[in-house]
């Protein structure tokens, strides 16, 4: 048995602002909107995407599953990311060599430091 990895969904108040935001955050592209759902992938054809589909309940408290993202530069990258509508946030992480930033929505996300040869 094989399985292929489709999506990540999001839980989202409002799917196409919260999908469009990530799309433009990510450089992806818009693969499927609807009133309740908004899908985004890397490229039209290729897997995984991210499926926001709507959940009229807001977040509530810290996030059970995030990403993490490696960036080739990540002070550059958290400040895009900051003027892109993200913010800091503290989940109890400490001193660490990453940084916890939070969608419009407040779904935390990992922007990590240079990998470790």
């Amino acid at each position: 048995m094989a399985l292929e990895w489709e999506q990540v969904v999001v839980h989202a108040v409002d799917p196409a602002a919260l999908g469009q935001w990530w799309a433009e955050a990510l450089g992806w592209v818009v693969v499927y909107t609807s009133a309740d759902e908004f899908e985004i992938r890397p490229e039209p054809d290729r897997l995984p995407g991210v499926d926001f589909v709507r959940f009229d309940e807001p977040k509530q408290g810290k996030s059970r599953l995030h990403l993490d993202f490696r960036p080739d530069d990540q002070d550059a990258e958290v400040e895009r990311l900051l003027a892109h509508g993200a913010r800091r946030v503290d989940i109890g992480q400490g001193e660490q060599p990453w940084v916890v930033l939070a969608d419009p929505e407040g779904n935390e996300f990992c922007v990590l430091g240079q990998r470790h040869e």
